[in-house]
């Protein structure tokens, strides 16, 4: 176990250290470009008196986002994908999730992963280390996560 968390802090410090420029970043977030190219963002926010820390890796059709809360430990691991309707009757925005690391798939991090999937159209895994019984730090990381993805461009466009 030790082993195992040793390895990931050493993963996400490597990542950390990586520097991306923002205009080329900007460049890159077409989301029909061919280009295969990694665009990774960091940054840390302070919401309601809690350090949250986020990490997003746009791939060419998916995203990773990790959200952390007060530190760097990984948490639970879900992936979540838009499904194909199986009638007329099923609405577009049906999404999958499963709980690939962690136990039993929670509303916490499942819910963000799901709605993630809706606004971006992408497969999302996502990494969470949010407190299961704080809803509204919930809320709030999940609203800083999204203002962060529709900035560097990587949300769809509302539908009229």
């Amino acid at each position: 176990m030790a082993d195992e968390a040793s390895g990931l802090d050493q993963v996400l410090r490597s990542v950390e250290s990586m520097k991306v420029d923002e205009q080329s970043k900007q460049d890159n977030a077409d989301t029909n470009s061919s280009d295969s190219n990694l665009q990774i963002t960091c940054f840390s926010d302070l919401v309601d008196d809690v350090t949250l820390h986020f990490q997003i890796i746009r791939f060419p059709n998916q995203i990773y986002a990790w959200i952390g809360c007060n530190s760097a430990k990984f948490g639970r691991l879900y992936a979540a994908a838009p499904t194909r309707p199986v009638s007329l009757l099923t609405p577009n925005n049906t999404v999958s999730v499963s709980s690939i690391l962690g136990g039993v798939s929670d509303n916490t991090g499942s819910g963000i992963a799901r709605r993630l999937v809706i606004k971006t159209g992408l497969n999302v895994i996502l990494a969470c280390n949010i407190p299961k019984n704080s809803p509204m730090l919930e809320v709030n990381a999940e609203k800083k996560l999204v203002e962060k993805l529709i900035s560097l461009g990587y949300t769809r466009p509302k539908s009229s």
